[in-house]
C-alpha cells in the first residue's frame, strides 16, 4: 500500500510514484510548462517566419539582393517552387504545387504522428521536433497560399553559394541536429548500461 505523505508541491508521495512508475512527471507543473513549450515553440518560428517572409517580400524586390556581410552573407529574395534546398525547383510538371504540398503535408503529419508517441521525459527529442513542426507549417504555409516558398538567406564564400534558406529551414535544421544530438546521447547511455 503506498504512502501517501503530502510533498511541498501539493502532490502526495504516493500519486508520485504512481505517475513515475507510469511515465508521468511527478510535477504537474513541470509536465504543463514542458507541454506549453511544445506547442508555443511551433507557433513561434511559425509566426517569425512568415514575418520575415513578409519583410522580405515588401521590401526586396524579387531575384534582388541586400548585402548584410559583404563576401559572406546577403538577403537575397528567390521564390522556391522545388523542395528542399533547391530540389525539384527547375522541374516542371503537372500539378508540381499540389504534388509537393501534399508530400509536406504527409511528411508533416507523420512528424506529428511520431511526437505525440514520444514519452513526456523525452524533452529534447520533443523539443527537436516541435522545431521540425514549426519549420514544416511555415514552409506549406507558403505553398498552400502562393505554391512557392520564399527563401532569402543567401550564405557564400567567394562564388561558392549554400541554398538559400529561410527561418522555417534553420528550424527544421536545429531540430534534425537536435534529435540526431539526442539519439546519439540516448545510445551512449545504453552502451555504458550494457
Amino acid at each position: 500500500m503506498a504512502e501517501h505523505i503530502e510533498l511541498s508541491s501539493g502532490v502526495t508521495r504516493g500519486d508520485a510514484e504512481s505517475r513515475s512508475n507510469a511515465g508521468e512527471s511527478p510535477h504537474p507543473t513541470v509536465a504543463s510548462r514542458a507541454r506549453r513549450l511544445e506547442i508555443l515553440l511551433p507557433l513561434a518560428v511559425v509566426g517569425l517566419d512568415q514575418l520575415t517572409k513578409a519583410l522580405v517580400r515588401a521590401t526586396v524586390p524579387l531575384h534582388s539582393s541586400v548585402t548584410i556581410v559583404p563576401g559572406f552573407m546577403d538577403l537575397t529574395h528567390i521564390r522556391n517552387t522545388g523542395a528542399a534546398f533547391g530540389i525539384l525547383n527547375a522541374a516542371d510538371f503537372p500539378f508540381k504545387t499540389v504534388v509537393i504540398a501534399i508530400i509536406a503535408t504527409a511528411a508533416l503529419v507523420a512528424v506529428g504522428l511520431y511526437a505525440a508517441r514520444l514519452a513526456h521525459h523525452q524533452f529534447v527529442a520533443r523539443i527537436g521536433l516541435s522545431l521540425i513542426i514549426g519549420g514544416a507549417v511555415g514552409n506549406l504555409l507558403d505553398r498552400i497560399a502562393v505554391g512557392s516558398v520564399v527563401d532569402f538567406v543567401d550564405v557564400y564564400w567567394r562564388m561558392y553559394h549554400f541554398w538559400a534558406f529561410n527561418v522555417a529551414d534553420s528550424a527544421i535544421s536545429i531540430g534534425v541536429a537536435i534529435m540526431i544530438l539526442d539519439m546519439l546521447e540516448a545510445g551512449t547511455h545504453v552502451s555504458k548500461a550494457a
